[in-house]
């Protein structure tokens, strides 16, 4: 199998492991490739969700900049409003949650904005339907 099409993004972390915890945690990712860079001597790590080939690639750094913020940001469809709303509970706990869930209906659906460890933004969503967006065109 050959790669093509968009594979990956990659963003700057200071602190691998807890931006690993973020996106395992939030976006249900998981890691599938682990390394220390040969020339660098850089951490990186690869998180996936299984969906689909695409990975972020989280690179370890001391200076993250600039940061992915609004409205530049990562976005990950929730399977329910319900899990969604956990979600934003557990990130509202952990002071993550960048402002209340908003319904912004067809075809935006239900969002949220929550703030990894670095500053970088990931949205949360039920209901964007980009799948069947892109299906139908």
């Amino acid at each position: 199998m050959i790669d093509i099409g968009l594979t990956h993004i990659a963003l700057p972390v200071s602190e691998l492991e807890k931006s690993i915890e973020f996106y395992a945690t939030y976006a249900q990712m998981q890691v599938v490739h682990r390394r220390i860079d040969a020339e660098t001597g850089v951490a990186v790590a690869w998180l996936t969700d299984y969906t689909r080939p695409f990975v972020i690639v989280l690179i370890e750094t001391n200076s993250v900049q600039p940061i992915l913020s609004p409205l530049a940001h990562l976005g990950v469809g929730c399977k329910s409003r319900e899990a969604m709303d956990a979600l934003c509970d557990q990130a509202r706990q952990a002071g993550v949650l960048v402002g209340e869930p908003k319904d912004s209906g067809y075809p935006v659906g239900y969002w949220a904005f929550l703030r990894d460890p670095d500053g970088h933004t990931l949205e949360l969503s039920y209901g964007q339907e980009i799948g069947l967006t892109v299906e139908s065109s």
